[in-house]
């Protein structure tokens, strides 16, 4: 442990987060998203809920307010069932943290996967909410 750092950020995932330069983009993704297919680097965090580890990450990182679309989730396939309760869950975490954060950026589900593919790293969580999914794009982090 050291302080500071929230438990729940692990030796793996604080590796991956001080090497991200500022507009790395991380997935958080959920327990079904193909990580091993898309993602370059992989932090396992099976067990682990997106919303508290969002949470976590944000107390150490800042989110980029230079671009337009800084944080990004899947957009639910037409007829397709969701819990949009997830997104206003994000939403309260991320304006928390960082509240001059632009709104959350809807793609496309194979939209969302190409740009997943170029993220500097996934994240595997244990989230089983449908479409709970996220990217987030490193701002600069000012000392």
């Amino acid at each position: 442990m050291l302080i500071g750092i929230p438990p729940i950020v692990g030796p793996d995932l604080l590796y991956v987060l001080h090497r991200m330069g500022h507009g790395d983009e991380l997935v958080l993704a959920d327990a079904f998203f193909a990580g091993d297919t898309y993602g370059k680097r992989i932090v396992r965090m099976d067990g682990i809920r997106i919303a508290p580890l969002l949470d976590a990450i944000l107390s150490l990182i800042p989110i980029d307010t230079y671009v337009s679309d800084p944080v990004v989730m899947m957009q639910p396939v037409e007829g397709d069932s969701y819990d949009p309760s997830l997104f206003e869950t994000y939403w309260e975490v991320l304006v928390r943290r960082w509240p001059e954060t632009p709104p959350i950026t809807r793609l496309e589900r194979f939209a969302f996967y190409e740009r997943a593919s170029k993220a500097y790293a996934v994240v595997m969580t244990g989230e089983t909410t449908k479409y709970g999914n996220i990217i987030i794009k490193k701002g600069v982090v000012s000392v």
